[in-house]
């Protein structure tokens, strides 16, 4: 029988790591050994764990990164709003240690990025892509990091920077739509989340995937196997 991943969860008392305990309480797979927040010691928590999981504050990246490099932790990170020097940062980590970065763990959402993609191949310049985004009054970062990563999917497609419209309003979990608008014509691709599991779960996921793996950034795709 496979032994349990022993998980350290950094951020625990957010709404996304008690979403986390909740689902981990019940999964014969996982075992959550090490837990922290803010103000707690990020290298206590996870002397003893297989993998950690980030879902803090983009604030702590740096630390976090220096202790997985360190004692050489997989790691999963689910902060968003991360500047280019905490983007290179976590790159640089890679090299020497298995990451799965991702900005929605959902496997709706990224199932989202892949339509996107093939969307953008097959409609081309003729159509004008734009993406709106909608979340909860309390999310800090907009755009949300799930509409910058749809918004760096078409530019790597299309070669031109995409509009982003952010809407906080509510309780809203979180909704995601790409507007194609094509000569008389639209396509809309659009992911509606009805609750923080679905997050949650990817991330658990991704957290048993990524132990064992070669050092290298690793995105949601990779995990789902669904990455081109």
């Amino acid at each position: 029988m496979k032994s349990r991943v022993r998980v350290a969860l950094i951020g625990a008392r957010g709404r996304m790591g008690q979403t986390i305990l909740d689902l981990a309480r019940n999964d014969p797979k996982i075992d959550i050994i090490g837990q922290c927040d803010l103000g707690d010691s990020i290298e206590l928590a996870t002397k003893d764990c297989d993998v950690a999981i980030d879902f803090s504050n983009a604030s702590s990246i740096d630390e976090v990164c220096l202790v997985a490099s360190q004692h050489k932790k997989a790691l999963v990170v689910g902060t968003t709003g991360h500047s280019s020097e905490q983007r290179q940062l976590i790159e640089r980590t890679a090299k020497s240690l298995p990451i799965v970065f991702a900005s929605n763990f959902s496997v709706g959402v990224n199932t989202l990025f892949a339509l996107t993609r093939r969307a953008a191949e097959i409609l081309g310049p003729e159509f004008q892509p734009e993406i709106v985004e909608t979340h909860h009054t309390k999310k800090k970062d907009a755009p949300s990091g799930t509409a910058k990563t749809l918004g760096e999917i078409l530019k790597s497609e299309l070669k031109i920077d995409i509009p982003i419209q952010s809407i906080r309003e509510g309780d809203i979990v979180g909704e995601h739509t790409v507007t194609f608008v094509g000569p008389s014509e639209r396509l809309e691709l659009t992911h509606r989340a009805g609750s923080r599991e679905i997050f949650a779960r990817g991330a658990l996921r991704a957290a048993e995937w990524v132990v064992g793996k070669p050092a290298g950034l690793y995105s949601m795709q990779d995990v789902l196997g669904i990455s081109e």
